[in-house]
């Protein structure tokens, strides 16, 4: 007994060291962008490990007024949201018909086509999207990555919220079905109530996904006053001739989402994971 419990205790520390390991890993650039972000360009390229000898807030007043990311910043919040809500809607509904309503062969046709999305990267549909949009007169305009997004986030949130509403017991339906609900009301008067922790995930995923995209925000938006907050760091140099220190409280309003919907969201984000 006493070998076993040495063993899953030498066990349980040899995890737990990895895992610092592996946070600090992960936070180390974080920590030396945020440390860079209130230092002088000489001070970044003379000291890049030390602390700033004055913490310089005007870093940030200038990365949000001079360079302009307060309008980029509401540009990418906008356009990811947007996105990011609608994939949630139409892939609730349709993971909701497939799952629970009857249409056998249609339904396969569906998660066939589905599945093939999955495995199309999105590099290879640049150049029919870009002749599509502009074909449409989308291009240069919000709509031109808003409908991509949500096209490219469709088929991971069906499947993904698909494997949860396949757990519902059919009483539920039942139910809603003698109370006089319609199929409408049923999924979003009994069913999303009750699907709320996974779909927040879900949310996250697409949202942090439209965030982050930077391939297709270059090529389908060159309008600046369109530009999202990926893509305006590439110019960002010109802007600001080189002030690495400005660039670097961009980068931190760029995290600025990420930390408050981790914190708004945490606990159902938690309880999703352990369900």
């Amino acid at each position: 007994m006493k070998t076993q419990r040495k063993a899953n205790s030498l066990r349980g520390t040899v995890q737990h060291a990895i895992l610092l390991v592996y946070i600090a890993i992960i936070l180390f650039p974080l920590g030396w962008v945020f440390n860079s972000s209130f230092k002088t360009n000489k001070e970044i390229i003379a000291f890049p490990w030390s602390f700033p000898d004055d913490w310089l807030l005007s870093n940030y007043g200038n990365a949000w007024t001079g360079a302009h990311v307060s309008h980029y910043f509401m540009n990418s919040l906008v356009i990811s949201s947007i996105a990011a809500v609608m994939t949630l809607i139409l892939g609730t509904s349709t993971s909701f018909a497939l799952t629970r309503m009857k249409f056998p062969r249609l339904r396969k046709v569906i998660k066939r086509v589905l599945m093939v999305a999955l495995l199309v990267p999105a590099g290879s549909l640049l150049v029919p999207l870009y002749m599509l949009l502009r074909s449409f007169h989308l291009y240069n305009t919000p709509l031109a990555l808003i409908m991509p997004y949500i096209t490219f986030g469709l088929p991971p949130t069906v499947f993904m919220i698909s494997a949860f509403f396949k757990s519902f017991p059919n009483e539920l339906e039942e139910a809603g079905t003698m109370d006089g609900l319609s199929i409408y009301g049923l999924l979003w008067r009994v069913i999303v109530p009750i699907a709320i922790p996974p779909l927040i995930p879900v949310f996250m995923l697409n949202f942090l996904s439209n965030w982050n995209e930077f391939m297709m925000a270059n090529l389908f938006l060159t309008k600046e006053k369109f530009r999202t907050l990926p893509v305006s760091m590439v110019a960002f140099y010109d802007q600001l001739n080189m002030n690495y220190g400005s660039l670097c409280a961009a980068i931190m309003f760029s995290l600025i989402p990420v930390v408050l919907m981790y914190f708004l969201l945490q606990k159902r984000i938690i309880a999703c994971i352990k369900a």
